[in-house]
Formats: C-alpha cells, structure tokens, sequence
C-alpha cells in the first residue's frame, strides 16, 4: 500500500543520487563514494517538507566541505515530474525540499483508490499474532479495569491487522483453580444459609461477597429448591461451580459484545487439565532439567532461568546477583497444579500447538512480577518467549465526576461493573476514552466530559468534524449540485494556501501513525491523530472558503474535505467508534 512519506522520502534518496552520478560523470565529485545520508522532516516547515543530509555525510568521502557539496548536488538535480518543486542549501548544508503539487495530488489519489485500505501496511508480512485480552475470573461481573484492557486490546489488535499481521483476538477464561473452588464455596454458602439461615451457616471470610453471588444462589433454589442440600459437599461444589460459570460467561460475553468486542476464540483453562497438557508440559520442562522436587512439591528453577534470560540481555553478573530471585511451585504436595504451570501450558500452546509467531497479553500493571517469569519458563522450553510473548502493562483507571474520584457503582456499592458505565455514557465515548492515553500511562476517565457535546470532548470533536463534511458535501450537491470529483480531475495546484496544504500532510500521516501504534503496542495513537486532523480541517474550512468559489477551487477545495471525511471514518472504524452523517 502507497505510503506518500516514504514515497517522499524514497524519492529524496533517489534524486540527491542522480544528482552526485550526474555530478561525478563531469568530475565535479569524486566517484564511487558510498553515502550513507539521514532524511528527515523538520519541526518548521520554513526549512522545507524533508531535510537531506547528503553534503554532511559525505564530506569525508568526498573531500569537500559541506556547503560546496550541496551547491554541486543543488545545480544538478533534476526535480522535474518529481515530487518537489524547490531545493535550498540551509545551515552547514542540509538540503531542504519543497513539496509540489504531485505529491498532494497523489496523496488525494491513495485514499481514494485504497478506500477503506489507506493507511495499510506490510510490516506483519501475513505473520500470525495473537492478542489475549481482558480475561477476566468468570466469578463476578466485569469492571472498570477490563473496561480498558478490553479497547485496548480490540483496537490493537486492529492496528496490528492493518499493519500485514494476521491476527487473532482470545479470551482465556480461568476456569479452573482456586478462585473457581471459592466461587463455588461462596455460592454454596449463600444457598444453605437460604435453607438453614444465616446464623447456622458462616460466610466463608476469603468467599465472595457480591450481590451477583446471591442472585446465583438464588437462581439455584428456585430452579432445585432444597434438592442439592444433601448431595455429597464434592459434587454440590461441581454443580455450583458450573452453574455460576453457565450464567456468568454468557453475560461476560453479553458485555463485551455490547462494547463492541467479539473474539475469536474463547480458551478454556480446564481445556489443558483435562486433555493432561498441563502435565505433560511440566513433565517436558522436567526431562529439559528445569525442575526439582522439594517438601514434596515440584518446583521451577525460576532463578536460573532467569538469570540466563538477563545475561543475554547484556545484564552483568554483578547486576543479575543483584536481584531478588525466587523459584516457583509447579505442582503442589497434594498433587494440584499451580496457576503458573498451566499458564505456561496456555502459552506452550499458542506458540507451540497453533504456531503463533508473537502472542501479546494484555495485564494490569500488577501484574508486572509475572512477566519475565512466564517468558522465561517458555525459554526453558525452546520457545523463545522472551521475543515471542509480550506483555502490555496497564495502568489503573481513575473515574472522574464533578472533579472527584468515583469508587463505588451507586447500584451495588462495589467497583463500577461495565454495564453499569456503559448505561451512563455511549459505546463510543467508552472505547475513546480508555483508549486515549499510552497504556503505561494511569487513565482519568472524566464522566462529565464524556457526555459533553461540545469541542473540549474528543470524542465529538472528531465525530462532528467527520458529520460537519458530511452536511457540506450533501449542502453543496443539493443547493449547488457540486458533486465530489476523482482526485485524477482535482488540480491539486489551486491547493496553496497553508491550511490546504498542512492538511494534505495530515492524511499523508495516517499510515505512518498505524505502523507506529502497531510498531509500539500503543493505539491510544490513533485517537492523538484524528483530534490533530479535526484540528487541521477545522482550521482549513475557517480559512478557505468552499461555496461560492470558481468551480476549479470549489472542486478542489471539496475533494480535500470528503478525503478528510473517509480518513475520519477509516481512524474512527480502528477505534470501533461510529462515524455519525448527522450530530
């Protein structure tokens, strides 16, 4: 897909080079020098589109001061058809380039011939990708926290799409293990102190203490009344287990749905158990010597394997001797695999059994501890984890009203659940909001702004500009019957004034954003780029007219607008926010 920097750049590279060969056949320079030149382009742009380092960089080759070089390669370039229209010689001798009219052009062209495709990109060469997000326990309802992780997750694997990967988006539902037994015993508590009363059957103090565990028990009475009570305590447990993550995963789903989330696969964790790949992996990483057995239990020399993942990371000894290491329990004396065994399992088997190239997860920030850990037990197994698993860290989310910190849903008195914020603001203010900041950076989600229509919410700000082209584009076909031209009728010459030609630049942006968010794990990028393109044609349409112009510039003119129309859509689609005709 075109990519009109690069293009540019490329371009550069090319025409400084005829220059020095044209230069070098006349003798003005020496031959056959190899010039190794940066291009850039520069903050200001009274210094030009695109800075060359040409003349610097090839002044010990070629034997001549800067500034002398640039004037030979200035009198020898040939820019016509080009991209540019003007070259300077500024400070030691940089060579400053001009964009010209077939350069903005062109740019109008790529997102009309690309469409919904403009801004695409090869760097995932069809590589498979894996992003796991949310993945939130399945004993209570989703909250503030995978609020985040969930957009965040959805958009970059998005971004990662459009930038050649294959990708896959999974929820891996802990299904299994302890925080499964205690949603059961939490459930069990509730319905025998439904039957015996409250003051016959104590609350677990480590149980679960929500509404939602009520609700379920009652959901069980009224469905069985009394009839589990005298099942043995064992199979009462197994029943309760699963019925609580019968009612409870449909509507994780349910939620996520609504948020605009489908996924690919949802991974069971009880899947690995029972299949004996939980087993068989810690067997593997036994016969490969990582393993000892000590006060009964099987333990994972974490410490050495970490050490070995440090030193290759060009850690010293001194420094890796430094560190707090501690190994980690496998598998317990009673015979139960830990969470950590089957986590590596999960991750033996995306890279392993379904050929992930990358698997990426999305954590919380708390989860920091874990990551080396994990990604050097895969190491063990020969699986590259510390290149192959990458680990994004989220930082905690702070919800804001009225200027202060909201802790608790006024509905249940505990942490704000997703339904409950996705019934106060859109769909589209939520995926924008928990998206806009890097994910290493803490989030205030401010209510109030939010649901605020006007140009201090980003949100609407970028979706008005996108409804704002829409009303002129149908203004001018019905008042005026001017109808949006092919960019090949546009003269992209009339296109003059600053604001027309910022503008250009910006939608000449988005495909180096994609790489970049894609390049980063950060697609809190894209929501930065399309305020900055609001901005730029909000800018643009104060300063130059469209109705009412001669019919080459109101062509022109209008062109420029709907390509900022399609490109709005296009950001906004990667956020999974609508793009409204009408506000």
């Amino acid at each position: 897909m075109t990519n009109m920097i690069q293009s540019a750049k490329e371009q550069v590279s090319q025409l400084t080079q005829a220059a020095y060969e044209k230069a070098a056949a006349t003798g003005l320079l020496p031959a056959g020098a190899q010039v190794k030149a940066t291009i850039e382009i520069p903050k200001d742009v009274s210094h030009g589109d695109y800075a060359s380092s040409f003349a610097m960089a090839g002044a010990k080759a070629l034997h001549m001061a800067p500034r002398q070089i640039a004037q030979i390669i200035v009198d020898h370039l040939e820019l016509e058809g080009s991209y540019f229209r003007a070259v300077e010689i500024a400070g030691p001798g940089f060579l400053n380039f001009t964009l010209g009219p077939k350069w903005f052009g062109e740019v109008l062209s790529a997102v009309e011939t690309q469409g919904e495709d403009y801004g695409s990109g090869t760097e995932g060469g069809g590589r498979k990708v894996m992003v796991e997000f949310v993945s939130a326990n399945p004993t209570g309802p989703m909250h503030m926290g995978n609020a985040r992780g969930g957009v965040l997750g959805d958009t970059l694997a998005n971004v990662l799409r459009r930038d050649g990967w294959n990708t896959w988006k999974e929820f891996y539902v802990n299904d299994a293990g302890n925080q499964i037994h205690k949603f059961a015993v939490s459930i069990n508590a509730r319905y025998m102190q439904m039957i015996l009363g409250e003051e016959k059957v104590p609350f677990p103090e480590e149980g679960y203490h929500g509404d939602d565990i009520k609700e379920l028990a009652r959901a069980i009475h009224a469905q069985h009344g009394d009839s589990w009570k005298d099942l043995p305590e064992e199979e009462r447990l197994d029943r309760m287990a699963e019925y609580g993550l019968s009612v409870n995963i449909p509507k994780m789903k349910e939620d996520l749905r609504k948020y605009g989330i489908e996924y690919d696969e949802w991974f069971f964790e009880s899947s690995l158990h029972n299949s004996g790949y939980v087993a068989q992996t810690v067997e593997l990483l036994t016969e490969k010597g990582w393993t000892y057995e000590k006060d009964g239990a099987l333990w994972l020399n974490t410490t050495q394997l970490l050490k070995e993942k440090y030193m290759r990371e060009g850690k010293s000894q001194e420094q890796v001797d430094k560190l707090d290491l501690k190994d980690d329990v496998l598998r317990r004396a009673n015979g139960f695999y830990t969470y950590f065994a089957a986590d590596i399992a999960y991750h033996r088997n995306k890279l392993e059994v379904r050929g992930f190239d990358l698997a990426i997860n999305i954590w919380g920030a708390d989860h920091h501890g874990h990551v080396a850990r994990l990604q050097a037990a895969l190491d063990g197994l020969g699986l590259d984890g510390s290149h192959r698993l990458v680990i994004v860290l989220m930082q905690l989310v702070n919800l804001m009203q009225d200027g202060k910190p909201v802790r608790m849903s006024k509905r249940s008195g505990k942490a704000i659940a997703l339904h409950d914020l996705l019934d106060e603001i859109s769909v589209d203010a939520a995926r924008y909001f928990f998206n806009s900041r890097a994910a290493t950076t803490p989030l205030d989600f401010d209510l109030d702004l939010a649901v605020r229509e006007d140009s201090e919410n980003p949100v609407y700000y970028v979706q008005y500009a996108h409804a704002r082209i829409c009303s002129l584009v149908s203004r001018l076909a019905e008042e005026d019957g001017a109808k949006v031209p092919a960019a090949a009728s546009v003269d992209a010459e009339l296109l003059s004034a600053p604001e027309e030609l910022a503008l250009v630049k910006s939608l000449a942006q988005f495909p180096e954003e994609i790489h970049l968010a894609a390049r980063d794990y950060d697609p809190s990028r894209i929501n930065r780029y399309l305020v900055a393109l609001a901005g730029d044609f909000h800018r643009f349409y104060n300063a130059c007219r469209i109705k009412g112009e001669e019919p080459a510039l109101l062509s022109a003119r209008l062109k420029l607008a709907d390509t900022v129309r399609a490109v709005l859509a296009n950001g906004l689609g990667l956020l999974g926010v609508s793009a409204p005709e009408k506000m």
